[in-house]
């Protein structure tokens, strides 16, 4: 049905900056939302940032000053602006989508990317 590609991932420095991409694909008519989860170790799967089609964009309190979300909705993609990354930072990165498909306009469906590393360390 619908596949989510996640790139950009890597092992950067304490203060670095690192770019996530993601790119859906499938007979998608809309992605009502796209965005970012991650998941450290031992901790919970938590949303880091979402942006909606109509521009309304949420982030976590953590990453509100460092990190920037967008996406293009002509080609289904959105993309994470990484910026004066922290050991903390460190997790699995997970792509997700609320898309529409042709075959089921009626309603739409949630989609996970099977993840990207990102660790922070020295």
């Amino acid at each position: 049905q619908v596949q989510l590609v996640e790139s950009g991932g890597g092992l950067v420095q304490p203060g670095g900056s690192l770019r996530l991409s993601c790119a859906a694909s499938g007979r998608i008519f809309s992605c009502n939302a796209m965005g970012w989860y991650r998941q450290a170790p031992g901790k919970e799967r938590e949303l880091v940032a979402a942006i909606r089609s109509g521009g309304s964009i949420d982030y976590a309190d953590s990453v509100k000053d460092r990190f920037t979300i967008s996406r293009d909705n002509a080609k289904n993609t959105v993309s994470l602006q990484m910026n004066s990354l922290k050991p903390e930072d460190t997790a699995v990165y997970y792509c997700n989508a609320d898309c529409v498909l042709f075959s089921s306009w009626a309603f739409s469906s949630n989609y996970w990317g099977q993840g990207t590393q990102v660790t922070v360390s020295s």
